[in-house]
């Protein structure tokens, strides 16, 4: 198999989706899941564009990533400018990341009305700022924005830009589709193109205005390219990006290209639906290989066949991106997907004990009324726990009450919750404030246990998720809460889900100490 290299923008082109907003501890996390993966690069972020992408390049620093390389995002150096005296290529290698990658103006139309500058003169921002990070950079790639329209519009001059870059050495020129327009049969005829001019390796960034952002992507590597960029879930700007959950299998399994392991590839559908819940958006069901619906099968001629041969309606099998055939219609409907996520957290269940299916069809009930345990590995595994009889309970809660209280109209309003809980033979009873109701509650939870369990003080409460669960009840919905906890060794997710939002919150946070609980015993 030859070696496609896979270049991740979730964090940075990723987030110019409306509706998508990261913080800088969601873009640490889904880089940890990309890693695992075994994307290769890693794109964090625009450096010298805001204070958040300028956080993550510190933050991600600390992580101990196991292969994939971060890269930094920036422009060529603006005109009259020198590029050590431009503030974002100074701030580019200030970010000190594995790779650099800049952008620069292919198409003629935008260098004269948006640069407003000559075509030669465009020429020398992209040589000279390449040739500079090229000194101080392990690896440097230049996208050339707006490269098939440019193409179409002036191939010589977007040729000579091509030219500009290859002289200053780079490792990767990537040809972007950043409108998004052109068609397949086009993108084969230019890149055809472009090899007989250019020997540096070449990549692939399409946008996917036209729907074509996936297919654009397979026919540029069966024409020898050699980096794909896109990104999760196929989310970016306007129609979004090139969908690497559709492209990483189209690689691997239509085309023979090398570009993640098998193993890997089983965890593609958690990676998605990963990334859908720290964006707090419902997952794509009709999504290819990866979503819901991507391998079900609706009663009838096709189930009758399915479970004899799964290939008579199967394109592939769905295991190897981690989901699974579901029949919808049938008393089987829910247990093989089920079961499936079972088996990613080494739950071994067998399928034919009635026990087991008593189990499954519980959290088959939990699924339908909200609970969603993609991000909240730590609650699937204490429902587990429970259901199979190894859940030791540490505490019990015998009630808690939470008062938000404003006192003023300019007042900030005041939170205090006070809890019960007993332990053993032992009643405590206390309060805490805190900045909020959800805030307040976890104080209370945390200071009524940490003098029986001290531990509990290293547990911060790390990021905070709710997402009103759609049932055309207004204000009445149910909703669902996703909390990220962590210590000094680890980070776990949790998840609660009540018409009640206070409610919610209260189930993933006594989960989340509960899981602490029970990690901590099973080191001692």
């Amino acid at each position: 198999m030859s070696l496609v290299k896979l270049y991740d923008t979730t964090l940075r082109d990723g987030t110019q989706a409306e509706d998508i907003s990261l913080l800088v501890e969601d873009k640490v996390r889904i880089a940890r899941k990309l890693d695992e993966l075994g994307i290769q690069y890693i794109e964090g972020g625009w450096p010298g564009s805001n204070p958040k992408d300028v956080a993550f390049f510190k933050d991600i620093k600390k992580e101990k990533l196991r292969q994939a390389k971060i890269a930094a995002f920036g422009s060529t150096r603006r005109a009259k400018v020198t590029p050590d005296k431009d503030n974002n290529i100074v701030t580019l290698i200030k970010a000190e990341a594995d790779a650099i990658t800049i952008f620069g103006k292919t198409w003629d139309f935008h260098v004269r009305e948006a640069l407003r500058i000559s075509l030669e003169e465009n020429l020398e921002l992209i040589y000279d700022s390449l040739e500079y990070l090229k000194k101080h950079a392990p690896e440097v790639f230049y996208d050339a924005e707006h490269f098939f329209d440019g193409y179409k519009a002036n191939p010589d001059y977007a040729i000579k830009t091509l030219k500009a870059a290859e002289e200053a050495n780079v490792d990767c020129i990537i040809l972007c589709d950043t409108n998004g327009g052109t068609m397949p049969f086009e993108v084969a005829e230019i890149i055809k193109a472009v090899k007989e001019q250019i020997k540096t390796p070449l990549g692939i960034h399409a946008h996917n205005d036209s729907e074509c952002a996936v297919a654009n992507s397979l026919h540029a590597v069966d024409l020898g390219i050699v980096q794909v960029q896109g990104t999760i879930n196929g989310f970016g700007e306007r129609c979004g990006n090139a969908n690497l959950c559709s492209i990483i299998p189209a690689l691997k399994i239509k085309m023979a290209k090398e570009c993640i392991s098998d193993e890997q590839m089983r965890h593609l559908r958690e990676l998605s639906r990963f990334v859908y819940e720290l964006a707090n958006i419902s997952p794509d069901k009709h999504q290819a290989y990866v979503g819901n619906s991507a391998f079900a099968h609706k009663g009838g001629v096709h189930v009758s066949a399915i479970q004899r041969h799964p290939e008579t309606y199967e394109h592939m099998r769905p295991e190897r991106v981690g989901n699974c055939t579901r029949v919808l219609v049938s008393d089987l409907s829910g247990r093989s997907n089920i079961l499936a996520k079972a088996e990613e957290f080494n739950i071994n269940l067998d399928s034919k004990d009635p026990v087991t299916l008593e189990i499954l069809d519980n959290i088959k009930e939990m699924e339908n009324r909200g609970y969603q345990f993609e991000g909240a590995e730590a609650s699937f595994e204490l429902l587990m726990k429970k259901a199979l009889g190894t859940h030791r309970k540490f505490f019990t809660v015998l009630g808690f009450r939470v008062i938000d209280e404003k006192r003023g109209e300019d007042q900030k309003p005041l939170a205090e919750a006070t809890i019960m809980v007993r332990v053993g033979g032992k009643v405590e009873h206390t309060a805490a404030e805190g900045s909020g109701p959800v805030n307040a509650l976890d104080n209370a939870i945390r200071k009524a246990l940490e003098k029986f369990y001290p531990k509990l003080k290293e547990v911060k409460l790390l990021d905070y998720k709710v997402r009103v669960l759609p049932a055309g009840q207004g204000t009445a919905s149910s909703t669902r809460v996703l909390i990220e906890s962590g210590d000094r060794h680890t980070r776990w997710g949790t998840v609660g889900v009540s018409d009640n939002i206070i409610d919610a919150s209260y189930q993933a946070l006594i989960d989340s100490i509960d899981f602490k609980l029970h990690k901590s015993e099973e080191q001692e």
